[in-house]
């Protein structure tokens, strides 16, 4: 029988019970919000459940799995228990557990969790992920909860379509393909791409903005065969805390769409020293909507040209 593990992390936060709650209840959110979280997609279960598919970084690696999700929004409690774990994990399940105290909340996160064959090396390795990622987590929580008044400020969304009349399979390929982007996209300087099973990419990409210069960007793709790719941005141009999206790939009975959807978090201490003193979170969101987006209707239209050219 597998030896259970117990451990309990806790923060103060000084914002409402009920504002603490809902930033947990939003997996969807959490890539952009929480730095160890890279995708997550969401399964309706019934009233107050949910099933999570969630790809996470834990001690360097990006780990997958499938969780459960009891939702208790009058008692402020959310409990989860994997049904599909990632080695060296056997089982692992906690619970969220948001109280009111005088002036905010407190927010506690326990978990308890096995090893494969009870292997010590595996319960050390699950024991210091999960103590750095619910550490990073909660430290996240309290931020955003505690500056949930000025979040529309600084956390918006936008995407690109096109539609295409070629096989999806032609468009997946050519987003996939990212190591060729320097020969087919102008503003892709350099990238360099290495792969793992799963599908996971990790990329790290010089790209060219039009005034002539270059930023670096990282990131970690989630490759889904011919219906799209999610990813999410390690290291991110200096006006963005946090970058996420995906691409889609939707067969339509007008042909193929193919979406670039953003997600993006604001740096506003980075603002005025890019963009100059008098520039807005406003001025900020425009700026990014037209470079990021840009570079997405760039990428748009070549993957359709390519996509095609090949038809036939």
């Amino acid at each position: 029988m597998s030896t259970i593990q117990h451990t309990t992390h806790s923060i103060d936060v000084d914002a409402p019970a009920e504002v603490v709650y809902t930033v947990i209840a939003d997996a969807l959110a959490w890539p952009r919000r929480f730095a160890p979280t890279l995708h997550v997609e969401r399964e309706e279960l019934g009233p107050g459940a949910e099933r999570l598919k969630i790809w996470a970084r834990a001690n360097g690696e990006v780990k997958h799995w499938t969780s459960r999700r009891d939702l208790d929004a009058d008692l402020r409690r959310i409990r989860f228990r994997q049904e599909a774990s990632s080695a060296p994990v056997s089982s692992m399940a906690g619970e969220w557990q948001v109280a009111e105290r005088p002036g905010g909340t407190t927010l506690t996160l326990t978990h308890e969790f096995s090893a494969l064959d009870d292997d010590p090396q595996g319960l050390r390795w699950i024991s210091e992920a999960t103590d750095r990622n619910s550490r990073s987590e909660l430290a996240g929580i309290k931020d955003l909860a505690e500056r949930w008044n000025r979040l529309a400020e600084f956390e918006f969304e936008f995407e690109d379509s096109v539609l295409v009349d070629a096989a999806p399979e032609a468009v997946y390929d050519f987003l996939r393909d990212a190591a060729a982007w320097p020969a087919r996209l102008p503003h892709v300087a350099r990238l360099d791409l290495r792969e793992e099973a799963g599908g996971i990419q990790h990329m790290s990409m010089d790209t060219r903005t039009a005034d002539g210069s270059e930023h670096t960007t990282e990131s970690i793709r989630i490759c889904f065969p011919e219906s799209g790719i999610a990813y999410k941005q390690l290291r991110t141009p200096s006006m963005m805390a946090a970058h996420t999206g995906r691409w889609t790939v939707e067969p339509t009975d007008r042909g193929v769409r193919v979406t670039s959807w953003h997600a993006v978090v604001l740096n506003p201490e980075a603002v005025p020293t890019v963009l100059g003193p008098d520039a807005t979170a406003a001025t900020a969101r425009r700026f990014i909507r037209e470079a990021a987006g840009g570079n997405s209707r760039a990428t748009l239209g070549l993957a359709k040209r390519f996509a095609e050219e090949r038809r036939g």
